[in-house]
C-alpha cells in the first residue's frame, strides 16, 4: 500500500491536476487491439491464448535448434527446425478456424519466424560446416539471416496487396528446410573444405532466393476441407511413405524441387514471351 501511494505521489508532484491519472507505469500497460464486432469497431484487451501458444512452440523449437547446434547435436537441431515449420503452419490455420486472428498474433508470428527460419538455420549451418571457412563462412551465414529478415519485412508490407496464391521470393520456411535438411543429411559426415564450400554456396543461394522476385505457389488457395478423389489420399500416403524411407534426403529433394520451380517458371515465361520485357512483368 505504501509503495503504491508513494509512486502516485511522486508522479503527481508538480505535474498539475489529473497528472497521476494520465501517467501510467509500464506494469499497468495493457495490450489493446481494435477488432470488428457486429459491424462496428471495438477495443479489446489481452491476447488470444491458443494460436499464440502454438507460435511460442515454434519459437521454442527455433531456440532449441540454436542451442543444439552450438552443442554439436546437428541432427536434433535440424529436426527442431522442421518442428518449427509444422507449428508455424498450424498457428495461422488454428487462428482462422477459431476466429482468433489478431494484429498481435501476426507480429508475434513474424518475430518467431525470424528466429526459427532466419537465425536458427544460419547459426546451425555455421556451427556444422561454415566455421572453418573463416570470414567467408560467417559472411554466408549472415547473408542468409539478413535476407530472411528482409524477406519477412517485405512480406509483411505486401501481405494485403499481393495475390495470396503466390509468394514473391522463396518463403523463409522453405529456405530453412533446404539448409536444415542439408545439415540433417550430413550431420555424421566429415566436413572438409569441399563440403564446407558447397554448404556456404547453398546457404547464400537460399538467402538470395528469399529476396528475389521469383514467384512460388503458396498452396494457400488449396481447399483442404473440400472433397477430393480417392486417388489423392493414396498420393498423400505414398508421399509419407517416401519421407519415412530417408527423411533428411527426401525432404532435401522436395525442398530443392520446390525451390527450383521459381526460376524454372520464370524461364518458361521468358521463352513463352519471347524475351520481351513488357510480357515478363505481366
Amino acid at each position: 500500500m505504501s509503495d503504491n501511494g508513494e509512486d502516485k505521489k511522486s508522479l503527481g508532484e508538480g505535474a498539475g491536476p489529473g497528472a497521476a491519472d494520465e501517467i501510467r507505469l509500464p506494469v499497468d500497460e495493457h495490450i489493446e487491439e481494435e477488432l470488428s464486432a457486429n459491424g462496428g469497431k471495438v477495443r479489446a484487451r489481452g491476447v488470444y491464448l491458443l494460436p499464440n501458444l502454438i507460435t511460442t512452440g515454434a519459437l521454442f523449437s527455433g531456440f532449441y535448434a540454436i542451442v543444439a547446434g552450438m552443442g554439436g547435436n546437428f541432427e536434433a537441431a535440424a529436426i527442431a527446425i522442421f518442428a518449427a515449420m509444422i507449428l508455424d503452419g498450424l498457428d495461422g490455420r488454428v487462428a482462422r478456424l477459431t476466429d482468433t486472428q489478431s494484429a498481435f498474433g501476426v507480429q508475434y508470428d513474424s518475430l518467431s519466424d525470424m528466429v526459427s527460419f532466419g537465425l536458427a538455420p544460419a547459426l546451425v549451418v555455421f556451427s556444422w560446416a561454415l566455421g572453418p571457412l573463416g570470414k567467408f563462412g560467417w559472411a554466408a551465414a549472415f547473408l542468409y539471416a539478413a535476407c530472411a529478415a528482409l524477406r519477412l519485412a517485405r512480406f509483411n508490407t505486401q501481405v494485403d496487396t499481393v495475390d495470396k496464391g503466390i509468394f514473391i521470393g522463396l518463403a523463409s520456411p522453405t529456405a530453412a528446410a533446404i539448409v536444415a535438411s542439408m545439415v540433417w543429411a550430413g550431420h555424421n559426415a566429415d566436413v572438409g573444405l569441399g563440403l564446407a564450400i558447397v554448404a556456404a554456396l547453398v546457404t547464400a543461394a537460399a538467402g538470395l532466393l528469399m529476396v528475389s522476385n521469383f514467384r512460388y505457389t503458396s498452396f494457400k488457395t488449396l481447399d483442404v476441407k473440400g472433397r477430393v478423389p480417392f486417388v489423392m489420399m493414396l498420393a498423400v500416403i505414398l508421399a509419407f511413405s517416401l519421407v519415412t524411407i530417408d527423411p533428411p534426403r527426401v525432404l532435401l529433394g522436395l525442398a530443392v524441387i520446390y525451390t527450383l520451380s521459381g526460376p524454372a517458371l520464370w524461364l518458361w515465361r521468358v521463352r513463352r514471351a519471347g524475351g520481351t520485357e513488357s510480357e515478363l512483368h505481366k
